[in-house]
Order: structure tokens, then sequence, then C-alpha cells
């Protein structure tokens, strides 16, 4: 069904038409001009605060971080994390040019497959976009090179992050989404932690929704980051 279609059945649902001319303009610059809203404190801090706020909220989210000085360990910090879970050596990978300029041969016994994830995948590892600090959450916009089951499906599901891409608040996040992909992608995860769920007789269950872990590689590629603990 077009988008059209789709909110065409919603108006008949209202009973109304269409928005008259002057509502459709006030709506359309309101939508251009993304009007900020109140920013918290917390997140208005030096770039080491930042990255050091950030890696506190994922922790207290139920994720894990290890931060790493170069993108080139991140093939043995992946074998050793899966060896330290009793993981299997296998991942999904998103086919991202900088995961893919990786020497993943330097581990032989890590089997690495670039592509989008399936059902069977136990773990998958995928490119962030973006940290922002204020709640530990990743932005993970869909694209070719940033599949969106590699969100979802697998049961571990690890990211790469650069040190640089972590941002104070959300607003900032979004402004460098449309600067740098130039509008909106048909999707943008917004990930804080593993999946979890208190429905049930609020008992706290992991992995409810999609991975039941979550744990980013951090390359500390920013210097600026590296004076907190």
């Amino acid at each position: 069904m077009s988008k059209e279609a789709i909110l065409s059945a919603i108006r008949r649902g209202l009973k109304r038409g269409p928005l008259p001319a002057d509502q459709r303009l006030m709506l359309e610059a309101r939508l251009a001009a993304h009007p900020r809203h109140l920013i918290p404190a917390r997140s208005r801090l030096p770039r080491a605060e930042q990255v050091a706020l950030f890696i506190r909220n994922v922790e207290k989210e139920f994720g894990s971080v290890r931060r790493l000085a170069d993108a080139r360990e991140v093939p043995a910090a992946v074998a050793e994390f899966l060896a330290a879970q009793n993981l299997p050596p296998r991942l999904a990978l998103a086919p991202h040019p900088e995961l893919m300029a990786l020497d993943w041969s330097s581990r032989p016994m890590l089997q690495v497959e670039a592509r989008r994830g399936a059902a069977e995948d136990a773990v998958s590892l995928q490119h962030g976009f973006a940290g922002i600090a204020e709640t530990g959450t990743l932005m993970l916009p869909s694209a070719p090179d940033r599949p969106t089951t590699l969100n979802l499906l697998p049961d571990t599901a690890l990211v790469f992050l650069r040190a640089s891409r972590i941002l104070g608040a959300y607003e900032e996040a979004f402004d460098l989404l449309r600067a740098e992909l130039g509008g909106m992608p048909r999707n943008v995860m917004l990930v804080t932690g593993p999946s979890r769920s208190a429905d049930i007789e609020q008992t706290l269950e992991l992995g409810a929704h999609g991975p039941r872990r979550l744990h980013i590689l951090l390359v500390d590629d920013d210097p600026a980051a590296l004076s907190a603990p």
C-alpha cells in the first residue's frame, strides 16, 4: 500500500480531508526547521567526560564496552569476546567499508560473512553511526552497508563505534544524520542496551525482542576523549 493510500485511509477514519493550504505550510515549515527542545544539562560536558558518560550509561543498561586504541585491534577483540562468552567463532558482518577493510585473516579461526542478518545467526557485528552520551544510546540508520536485520536477529550484537562519533544529545546526532546522509533514511534504530522486557510479572527478561547481549567495540580515535577514566 502506498503512502498516499495509507494517509487517505486515516483521513477517512477521521472524517476529514487534506489539510488546508495555510496549515500545511505551517506544518512543513516546522518540520524543516527542526526546532530544539530542552537539552539535558548532563550531556553538556567536555569531550572526555561525554565519552565516559556514554560508557557508564551503556553499562547501566546491561551493555558492555571495550575501548580499543586502533581499529586494527577489532578482529582480535571480537575473537576474544566470543571465546570469553563461549560463543561460536562465527559472525555476520555489516558490509561497511570500514569493517570490510579490517584484516580478518589475522584471526583465521573466525568465520566472517559480510551480509544481512539471518534468523540462524548467533552473532553480528554492526557499524555504529553515532553514540548519544545522555542515555548511552547507539544510532543505527538503515543502509545497504548497515543492514537493520543485524540489529534484530542475532542473539549477540557487537557494534563498532568510533569515539569521535559520540555526541552529547539526541538533537546533535540527528543533525549529523541529516548532514551526512542528506535527509532521513528509511529506518533509524536507537538502541539502548540489549533487548529486554519486564511485561510479564515485572521480571526482567533479556533478549525479549532482539539481542540479549550488546557489546560495543569503541575505537579511541578522538584525542580529546582520552583523559577521562
